[in-house]
């Protein structure tokens, strides 16, 4: 059974509703840096996959909020968090964390500074959060209609990314090896556009194409449902993402309008569902 150190979560939880107050969505984290909450389907693996519509806690990041009132009673839920994770590639500011790890035996912070030389970038001033590893976060914001995926040591050795589906370790967090904390001077600074050099190499480039046996038709639909499943904080991500598959396989066009109104059902504005299509026609145009 789970140590409940009330203190500490008493401080998580302050913190957690301080960086909501930011726009940033929260959920509580254990000592171990894990969601402190376990999914309400773990004893039924044919339950089919859920992402929160069953209105239980216990979605990992999927559970990420910025309302107080459900961010108190994530952590009433689960007394004995210690921290909290901060939710990345959501509304407003669309997080994008670069995880400079000390674990590897590598120098990742020499490596951030060799691709920045490389690629003509520079990190601009952005909330630093230290780790009590000796390592170090840094907080940059992307663009909407961008969807930065999560990988480890893909960009350079030691570099980690989070961004869409994944989440950091909020400052203030207490963990098994010691307390995570904001690099003095940069608290209260917002996070910092991501240098457009920089999202190219976050940006993976599209699949080679191999030949399948499904049918555009079979294919558009399956992305149709793709859009169709989005909850609120996704529902930009998941259309560009699926109008960057229908236009890389060659039946953007064609999916367009089915996209569109999948895009409505859930949420969005037809000007917004559109302007998200336009993006990734453009993205996937000028990709190599």
């Amino acid at each position: 059974m789970a140590t409940i150190d009330r203190q500490a979560t008493t401080l998580a939880l302050a913190h957690a509703l301080s960086a909501a107050e930011r726009g940033l969505a929260v959920i509580p984290l254990s000592r171990t840096k894990l969601p402190a909450l376990r999914s309400p389907h773990r004893d039924d693996p044919a339950a089919p996959p859920c992402h929160g519509e069953c209105d239980r806690f216990g979605h990992g990041v999927y559970d990420a909020s910025t309302d107080p009132r459900r961010i108190r009673a994530l952590f009433a839920a689960a007394p004995w968090a210690t921290g909290y994770g901060i939710a990345c590639g959501l509304d407003p500011h669309h997080l994008i964390g670069i995880d400079l790890d000390t674990k590897s035996g590598t120098d990742s912070s020499a490596a951030l500074r060799e691709l920045a030389l490389r690629h003509l970038f520079t990190i601009p001033e952005t909330v630093v959060v230290l780790t009590p590893s000796g390592g170090r976060h840094l907080w940059l914001s992307g663009p909407p209609d961008v969807v930065v995926p999560n990988s480890a040591s893909r960009l350079a050795p030691g570099i980690d990314i989070r961004g869409a589906g994944g989440y950091l370790v909020g400052p203030g967090s207490r963990t098994e090896h010691g307390v995570y904390s904001t690099a003095p001077g940069t608290a209260q600074l917002p996070p910092a556009p991501c240098p457009t050099s920089l999202l190219r190499l976050l940006t993976p480039p599209p699949r080679p194409h191999t030949p399948t046996t499904a049918t555009p038709s079979q294919q558009g639909q399956g992305l149709v449902q793709f859009v169709l499943a989005a909850h609120e904080g996704q529902r930009n991500t998941r259309l560009f993402w699926a109008a960057c598959r229908a236009y890389e396989n060659g039946f953007g066009p064609q999916l367009t309008e089915a996209l569109v109104d999948a895009a409505v059902r859930t949420g969005l504005t037809e000007r917004e569902a559109r302007s998200t299509i336009t993006s990734a026609s453009r993205m996937t145009s000028h990709r190599p």
